[in-house]
């Protein structure tokens, strides 16, 4: 356990030696919810999506952005780095098993996630007046699920990447459409009928849709959900089987 927590505590100073990866994952999700906040209609309730504001729905879709960044960027580019750099092989050679590694690498993506997301619904709770999650433990839950769904997806990619650079191409190609169906550039509520429909069936539109309707006080869905179950494990048995320590 001690041999984990040092790990653990080396991979959170590595990050943070990374400015680039503080900036995307700790300090841009705020950033665009305060951009966004700034537009005076964002901040009026809108019709359209049953009398919500936008600015409310871009707090969930801004957590999601920073799993997503996490999971399908950050985590297989490291995976993918130590493995090419040989130090997974290394590592196997030592009581330290690299599967040690890769656990402390996964902790510490999640509790970047936690504080960027703490940063985020504070800065928007102050600053719009947009309500904390109002349906706590669903919102875990539906936080939890969104970061397996995301981080196995990651670990998939840093195992079928022959490179590190290789595992940044691939999950920055995933990311963007990812993205796109969790309603980063459109929010999923007001997407036609169709469309919706395929949105939460995939990881992040899954999330984005429990995590919103956790913070609007509801249960998360039990569809979502078990999308998110889904693809965890389905993603996580498929990491489990081809990802190479060498």
């Amino acid at each position: 356990m001690r041999v984990f927590a040092k790990f653990t505590a080396s991979e959170l100073r590595l990050f943070l030696r990374e400015p680039m990866q503080v900036f995307w994952v700790l300090l841009f999700p705020s950033i665009l919810v305060i951009i966004l906040g700034c537009v005076p209609a964002f901040r009026e309730p809108n019709p359209d999506i049953g009398g919500a504001r936008v600015i409310d729905l871009y707090v969930a879709i801004a957590i999601i952005l920073t799993l997503a960044t996490l999971g399908l960027q950050s985590a297989p580019l490291v995976l993918a780095t130590y493995r090419e750099r040989g130090i997974l092989r290394r590592l196997a050679t030592t009581p330290a098993r690299p599967t040690t590694l890769l656990g402390a690498q996964l902790v510490m993506s999640l509790l970047g996630a936690i504080a960027s997301a703490v940063i985020v619904l504070v800065l928007a709770r102050v600053i719009f007046d947009v309500p904390l999650p109002r349906q706590g433990f669903g919102f875990a839950v539906a936080f939890l699920l969104t970061a397996g769904a995301t981080f196995t997806i990651g670990l998939f990619i840093a195992a079928l990447a022959s490179s590190g650079k290789a595992a940044n191409t691939i999950g920055t190609l995933v990311l963007f459409p990812a993205m796109f169906f969790a309603g980063l550039w459109l929010p999923r509520e007001v997407f036609p009928g169709l469309l919706k429909t395929i949105a939460d069936f995939t990881p992040l539109g899954a999330g984005e849709r429990a995590v919103q309707e956790a913070m609007s006080g509801q249960w998360p869905s039990w569809v979502s959900l078990t999308v998110l179950v889904a693809y965890m494990l389905v993603f996580g048995v498929a990491a489990a089987r081809t990802f190479r320590w060498e």
